[in-house]
């Protein structure tokens, strides 16, 4: 292994960066032009094949199609995802059926599901819940404490007290702090993230976590598979041990076609000797400090957690970590002193999002803040791409008086989801909600913040990726010290916007809303 070390950009283990291409094979576009070319073969072959028995073949595919809408109106799938369904399998109903018991087959991560369910149903009590903390909230407040039981149904998430939050407006000062959290680390060191990139931010941060791991600290890596079609090689994994770093690769590619593709650890955490943790919506890679420019400025956030809290970020990592250990090990772990802070004020409730059950957590959470909001709730979001739910939320907390904005980008990384959103606006606007895009580029914030006494920082994007098909996190808080900060950055970043306005979506690009049009129909699939 070559390794490259500079004292101002630090360790680069690449020569040149591999983009897969294998990347479309293994996305959702990829299986749907698969099965679409297998209907056409079958298709071709049937009727060249069959030629004298064709309204056999059309009385098979109209019962295929009957069996198919019928088991689709009767199960548990969001309505606004069979509306979808309805469309695909009317239009095609070989090709919609196909894909609709695919995808409900789940074949490739069934494995994963149970190993996990046993995973949560072991360390459900790993974490005791503090009764004191416990009781606090409730007389505070009846409504958090209500929410923190719905939270606590899917795992082991308690509620604490003695947990001070620092929150980072910019990816510039959440790097800044971490290099110094970083170069105290005695015992351990779990990085947990979607996206990691070599350049200066993940160049400096390998620096110290091969000094580190020398000097006998435990560090362990773990990224999203993605990153094998875009950022990283295949045996980066093996670089990474070359430096004493333990390394695991969420979901990797294989050469077969499952869902469990569909199913990404877009996660971002960061344990420090069990008493530091960072979340956010940003990765390690330079656009998220704004080092290279992508899409105009990048706008993201980030906090950091010191006390009794971090103590479920270290769960929630050593829960993905240890799907396929033998011994997994938690104790320890949990084990190590949180040095609370003294005078902490307020609440925190870290929680984690996973796919693979019932509890769609992460909107759930946003519902709740919304439904009970009094004043304000502001938000931001690099997506919106809503289900029905999540729409009337929005709505029915503005027809109610409440003051609900949204930061959303201005230069979007993604042109259809910027489509899509606007397919939105207009329902919103009607009913009194604020939309304003981030002018000098593109948000990726995922924030809310309410009535200047809750808020929530984390992964959890405003779209069907988020809310049922990712592996998500996120910090509930409650009257902590930080929230001020967070809606002072929310009316900072206001002043940088511009307002979605009635002539703005009238004059607005036509290939833009055409596109929106469109792909309205699919978005649940996207």
């Amino acid at each position: 292994m070559e390794t490259q070390e500079n004292e101002n950009t630090g360790i680069s283990l690449l020569k040149k960066r591999q983009k897969g291409l294998l990347r479309a094979l293994f996305s959702r576009l990829g299986i749907i032009v698969l099965l679409l070319l297998l209907q056409i073969f079958a298709l071709v072959f049937l009727f060249r094949t069959f030629e004298a028995y064709a309204p056999h073949v059309y009385t098979a595919m109209t019962i295929l199609a009957i069996a198919v809408v019928l088991y689709l109106i009767n199960s548990s799938i969001d309505p606004t995802a069979k509306v979808t369904w309805l469309i695909i399998i009317t239009l095609t109903p070989v090709f919609g059926g196909l894909l609709l018991l695919y995808t409900q087959m789940d074949i490739g991560h069934r494995a994963v599901k149970d190993v996990i369910s046993r995973m949560v149903s072991t360390t459900r009590d790993a974490i005791p819940q503090d009764p004191k903390a416990a009781q606090d909230l409730e007389q505070e407040s009846p409504a958090s404490a209500a929410l923190a039981r719905y939270i606590s149904r899917s795992g082991c998430y308690p509620v604490y007290g003695n947990t001070e939050v620092t929150y980072f407006p910019l990816g510039e000062d959440k790097f800044a702090e971490l290099l110094v959290q970083l170069e105290r680390a005695e015992r351990f060191i779990f990085l947990e993230y979607f996206i990691i990139d070599e350049g200066l931010m993940w160049g400096r941060v390998l620096d110290i976590l091969a000094r580190k791991a020398r000097a006998g600290v435990d560090v362990r890596v773990m990224y999203d598979g993605t990153c094998e079609f875009s950022t990283l090689s295949r045996d980066y994994p093996k670089l990474l041990k070359g430096l004493g770093i333990q390394c695991k690769v969420f979901s990797p590619a294989t050469p077969f076609l499952s869902t469990h593709y569909n199913y990404r650890d877009h996660r971002k955490i960061l344990v420090i000797d069990g008493h530091t943790a960072f979340t956010g919506g940003v990765n390690l890679a330079d656009e998220y400090i704004n080092r290279v420019e992508k899409y105009g400025h990048w706008k993201d956030t980030a906090i950091m957690l010191q006390g009794e809290a971090v103590k479920s970020f270290t769960l929630m990592f050593l829960q993905i970590w240890n799907i396929f250990e033998k011994e997994p090990d938690y104790d320890f772990f949990l084990s190590c002193p949180t040095y609370p802070p003294k005078n902490a004020k307020g609440f925190v409730i870290p929680y984690a999002d996973c796919p693979l059950d019932q509890d769609k957590v992460g909107e759930r959470v946003y519902m709740d803040i919304l439904n009970r909001a009094q004043k304000y709730v502001h938000i931001m979001s690099p997506y919106l791409i809503l289900d029905r739910e999540m729409e009337t939320a929005l709505k029915f907390a503005a027809e109610r008086g409440v003051d609900v904005a949204l930061i959303l980008p201005g230069i979007p990384d993604k042109k259809v989801a910027f489509a899509l959103a606007l397919t939105h606006y207009a329902s919103l606007m009607e009913s009194g909600v604020r939309l304003y895009e981030y002018t000098p580029g593109f948000v990726h914030a995922k924030v809310f913040v309410s009535d200047d006494c809750k808020a929530v920082v984390g992964t959890i994007n405003m779209d069907y990726r988020s809310f049922y098909h990712h592996f998500e996190c996120a910090a509930y808080l409650y009257k902590t010290e930080c929230i001020p900060a967070i809606e002072a950055d929310f009316q900072d970043t206001l002043k940088k916007c511009k307002r979605v306005t009635w002539d703005t979506l009238k004059h607005g690009s036509i290939r833009r809303k055409l596109t929106g049009l469109l792909c309205k129909a699919v978005a649940p699939l996207m």
